[in-house]
């Protein structure tokens, strides 16, 4: 009677290969995640079946990785204005936490890696209108939702194509303070509320390609 598949040891293998594809990016071959995980392409295949099922397995867990972290920094704080929750957000997505999952994520438009997930231009899509939403309804404009991703999405695409990133820091702090308008009535008065936060840190030779 042969064995089965044991579910604990299988998921560490794709926490393993999940961790090396982040910072690695998705192999087209077992071999380095055999390497990463310390099992052999044989165990590998014995417990996800397929190449193509392991790489599928290895995206999916990488993504749920992306939402519990885009999630909890788009939720609602009650101690700060939702503009100033976008900001924070936004420099952690493009930081250094954030650029692994953009870049894994952003290898979906090509073709050959689109057949893995066929579904996924829609799912990224979807999947941060709710959290967007939600946010947005604590200052009283929740169909902003749309607009607010575009601009996200947007800006991480010229931020990937130019690496600029003071330049796009400034857009999108541009774009807070209209949106701090809208919600409070266009009132031209309020104040911005994410004053000073560019880290020096960053450089414009930092890049984050997009969702």
């Amino acid at each position: 009677m042969g064995r089965r598949p044991q579910p604990d040891i299988k998921d560490k293998l794709l926490d393993a290969c999940a961790d090396y594809a982040l910072a690695h990016g998705l192999p087209d071959r077992l071999e380095p995640l055999a390497t990463a995980t310390g099992a052999s392409a044989r165990m590998l295949i014995y417990h996800f079946g397929t190449r193509d099922a392991l790489l599928r397995a290895v995206l999916r867990r990488a993504r749920q990785r992306q939402l519990d972290t885009f999630g909890d920094l788009l939720r609602v704080r009650p101690d700060e204005p939702y503009t100033a929750t976008l900001d924070r957000a936004w420099t952690s997505i493009t930081g250094a936490g954030g650029k692994p999952y953009l870049r894994m994520f952003s290898q979906l438009r090509e073709s050959t890696v689109q057949q893995l997930w066929p579904d996924f231009r829609r799912a990224a899509t979807t999947d941060w209108l709710g959290p967007l939403e939600d946010g947005l309804r604590s200052i009283g404009r929740p169909e902003l939702a749309t607009l607010v991703l575009a601009v996200i999405r947007g800006l991480l695409m010229d931020l990937d194509a130019t690496a600029d990133t003071p330049r796009t820091d400034r857009a999108f702090r541009d774009f807070l303070t209209e949106l701090g308008h809208l919600s409070s009535g266009d009132d031209r008065s309020t104040a911005h509320p994410t004053q000073e936060r560019v880290d020096s840190s960053r450089t414009s030779t930092d890049t984050a390609p997009g969702t």
